[in-house]
Parts: C-alpha cells; structure tokens; sequence
C-alpha cells in the first residue's frame, strides 16, 4: 500500500504528501491474487519470509484476504506485516485468524510531544499502545517495534521507551535514520550511531550480543544481561550490511526492486497483465536476482544519487 495515515517527516513529509497529492488508483496497484502469484514463484525459488508494509498496509481494503492467500503457500515460514499500530487494535484477531505470524510495530516515542512531531500530528499515541496490546493478546508474536532514531528529536526520550517495554516480550529495535528517498532532508550528523545508542543503554541496563538469528538478519540482537528482554539495533549507516542483504521489495504497483535506496525497480505488473505464464515470470525472477550488484549503504560516502525511490513506497 503507497498510502499511510501518518505523515511522518523522514517518510512522507506533510508539505509534500498533503490532500491533493497523486497516490496511485486502484487500478494501478496489483490485485491480491497478482500478489501471491508472485509470492508463489518466489517461494518456489528460495524465499521463505514474507512481509507485507506499505505505507499502512492496514489501510488496504481486506487485507486479511490477501494474508490468508499468503498463509495458504507452502514453503513459507514466517508471515509478518508491519504497521503504525492506529488500526491495528481492530484487526488483530482477524489478522491472526487468516495466518499472519506477527508484527512489527513503528513507534518512535513515547513522549506525546515527540510522537505528534514524528508521526505528523495525525494519530493518537493510545492508539497505537492499544494496538500493540491487542496484538499480543491476539499471538502476533514475537512483536517487534522500530524506532527511527534522530539526534535531538527523539533520542532523549528513547530508555522511557525501553523502560516500558523491558520484560514485556515485546522486541525494541533502534533504527539509525536512514536517506531512504529524496524528500527527507537528511543529513548525516542527524544520525546516531547505534554504538552510541548502545552505549547510553548499556550503562544503564547492561547488555550482551547475541548470535543472528539467521544469515542476512538486518537487526544486531543484543539482551538485556537480567534477563528482561532482547533489543536491536539496524546499522545501516554505520555498520552497512549490503553484502549480506538477501531481501527484495514488491511495490504496491508492481516494481520489485533489489534494495531500499535503488531508484527503479523492474515492473512485473506489465508482465503479469501482459500474459506470460509462469516460467517466464520465474525467469525474469532469476535474472532480476542474480543481476543484482546494490551496494549503496556500503558506498554512501561517495553517493550523490537525488532520485531514489520514496520509503513509503518501497517499504522500510
């Protein structure tokens, strides 16, 4: 889903995204059943997790249908959805009944002040701790939380955060703000250095790494040493793991795209309307994959590229 009920300044900023913005019609996104004729091939090819963001994905008429087409596919192991959390009260037994595993939850604070600014202004945070609630009640377990970290907006407010959900089961993860599009305004000393974060952490609630969960897991797990919980962090500023990455985004129009900062995808929607059956869609698929050369958080530095693609519309 390209549309999201937030306004979130380093995702969709207000002033550009406002009421009269072009978001794409109905008939330019793919149905549910081109969704999963997707998934289908690639599962078929190796892939085992899948994802469905946005945007708010929650904002997708039924989209507990398209979860159910999703759970129906043998091979996949985990089937999560990520989400603001303002919707999520009133679809999460729906949500599990259909087959989704869990959820990942974006919350950036937990101060009222600080949330209003990050989200936009257009949410209530109860809502979203009532979403969060409901989840749990509901088994979309484990939760996941991301929280984009910004020096100087929210930083300061990020062990309350911790705070709460310490011994909960509920799993934290610090993202270092990312230039994922064009229209963020991003500047490199706005970021905070996980380690940094860590460290404030660490001293005190004193922490110890764990092993990945798998290869390519884009999160470090640490714990806390007490035993009340685990936390993440996602480096990709600091610690770019590019050469690790194996995830591929499907947009909501039809574009697969090899990496969160590309700047075009392929459009698999001409294909699939186009009517090529399966083994050329497959093809296509394979060459897609191993044509890839993306390394651009590894090249950061050197970066001047001004096109890349919205994090809206790739999802995060």
């Amino acid at each position: 889903m390209d549309r999201c009920n937030f306004r979130c300044p380093y995702c969709m900023p207000a002033e550009v995204y406002h009421e009269r913005f072009r978001f794409l019609r109905s008939p330019e996104r793919l149905e549910f059943a081109e969704i999963t004729r997707l998934a289908a091939l690639l599962v078929g090819l190796g892939v085992s997790k899948l994802r469905i963001t946005g945007g708010e994905p929650l904002l997708r008429p039924a989209i507990s249908d398209l979860v159910a087409d999703l759970a129906t596919l043998e091979g996949v192991e985990d089937l999560a959805l990520t989400t603001n959390g303002v919707l999520l009260a009133q679809h999460a037994v729906a949500l599990k009944a259909a087959g989704l595993d869990r959820v990942t939850v974006s919350l950036d604070s937990l101060d009222p002040d600080v949330f209003a600014r990050m989200s936009g202004g257009r949410a209530q945070l109860a809502r979203v701790l009532e979403g969060i609630e409901a989840a749990v009640e509901a088994g979309l377990s484990p939760l996941k939380l991301n929280v984009v970290v910004q020096r100087g907006v929210n930083d300061h407010t990020l062990l309350d955060l911790l705070a709460r959900f310490r011994g909960s089961g509920v799993i934290v993860r610090f993202i270092e703000y990312m230039d994922v599009g064009t229209r963020n305004g991003w500047r490199l000393e706005d970021v905070v250095p996980s380690a940094e974060l860590r460290t404030r952490i660490h001293e005190r609630w004193p922490l110890e790494p764990l092993e990945a969960g798998y290869r390519g897991e884009v999160a470090r797990r640490w714990r806390f040493v007490d035993g009340q919980g685990e936390i993440g962090f996602i480096s990709s500023v600091s610690a770019p793991f590019c050469g690790d990455c194996s995830r591929a985004r499907l947009s909501s129009d039809g574009k697969l795209f090899t990496c969160l900062f590309a700047s075009e995808g392929v459009d698999l929607r001409e294909l699939l309307r186009g009517g090529v059956d399966d083994d050329a869609l497959r093809a296509a698929l394979i060459e897609l994959w191993r044509g890839r050369d993306d390394r651009y958080s590894e090249l950061r530095a050197r970066a001047t590229r001004e096109d890349k693609a919205e994090m809206f519309y790739l999802g995060g």
